[in-house]
């Protein structure tokens, strides 16, 4: 069995298996395994494989911004109106087929913003140039993902779970989880407060399935197994994340104004409000600004 169909049965088995006290070991095992296939199928892509023509971008200026979607959601003409960089836009799906870069000047600051190729869905195993895309997106500073606003949330809910298949975790916060391995000693296991979610018999589970037996471990918060789970792994990248949701004219405006309401959420026009994309972009941490929860929005 190929390390496709393996995931794929795991993935299945997580999802038929149901979620109780009595079953969280075996998930918990489940989810270890999971992370150590998905890692090992992506292992080429991180030494350094086939990057693809026109991916290979240098990074400048004071952030770079990575314009990920589905085909024919708008990237194309986002870019070449936010700055002065010809994106070719059709009617037609996989207009850009590599990635093409432009600078947004607001402020004093220079932002590389990147179109990407369309994502589809299965990128995280190499679908539609999927694996380079994702690539340059773990490079970024801040991911501007655009949805189409017919779609409702099925876009965005796709991307987030291509997205978090190769280790790219959008708003979220880097686990508190001290972890380190030794030379000897077994498992020390400690935490800082009561553990809802885990227990050390479940953490030395996960830990045993990534062949460590000796290691620190120390909970700050109430951390999930996948939460250790990626810190062990040691290869997530936390990112912030603006959605923009596009062709709202074809919505009616309650489910214009839903959309808006959501957290790290932008609804746009046919004509864009360039300086309050800028300031949205300029604010979302690109250029270091913490990360928060606040819900941001045009007029």
């Amino acid at each position: 069995m190929g390390i496709l169909e393996k995931i794929s049965e795991i993935e299945k088995e997580i999802a038929r298996t149901q979620k109780n006290k009595a079953t969280e070991y075996h998930l918990g095992l489940l989810k270890a395994k999971l992370a150590k296939y998905r890692s090992t199928l992506l292992e080429p892509a991180k030494k350094g494989g086939e990057k693809g023509e026109g991916f290979d971008v240098l990074k400048s200026g004071d952030a770079r911004v990575a314009l990920i979607g589905f085909p024919s959601v708008g990237k194309s003409t986002m870019l070449s109106t936010l700055t002065k960089t010809q994106s070719e836009a059709a009617a037609y799906e996989f207009t850009t087929l590599t990635c093409i870069p432009g600078v947004i000047e607001y402020k004093g600051a220079n932002i590389q913003l990147l179109d990407l190729p369309g994502i589809i869905e299965g990128a995280a195993q190499g679908k539609g140039r999927g694996r380079q895309v994702i690539a340059v997106a773990r490079t970024a500073d801040l991911i501007l993902m655009m949805c189409d606003a017919t779609k409702g949330d099925l876009q965005k809910g796709l991307l987030e779970k291509e997205l978090e298949s190769v280790g790219i975790r959008l708003n979220r916060r880097k686990p508190n989880i001290y972890f380190k391995i030794k030379k000897g000693g077994g498992i020390a296991f400690n935490s800082t407060l009561t553990l809802t979610k885990v227990d050390e018999k479940l953490v030395q589970m996960i830990l045993h399935e990534y062949k460590i037996f000796n290691a620190e471990v120390l909970f700050r918060d109430d951390c999930t197994a996948d939460e250790l789970i990626d810190v062990i792994s040691g290869n997530r990248v936390y990112l912030p994340c603006l959605y923009v949701y596009n062709k709202i004219d074809q919505i009616s405006m309650e489910e214009v104004d839903r959309i808006a309401r959501q957290p790290f959420s932008v609804v746009v026009r046919n004509e864009w409000k360039l300086h309050d994309v800028f300031k949205v972009i300029f604010y979302t941490r690109a250029l270091g600004t913490k990360k928060n929860n606040n819900q941001m929005h045009l007029e």
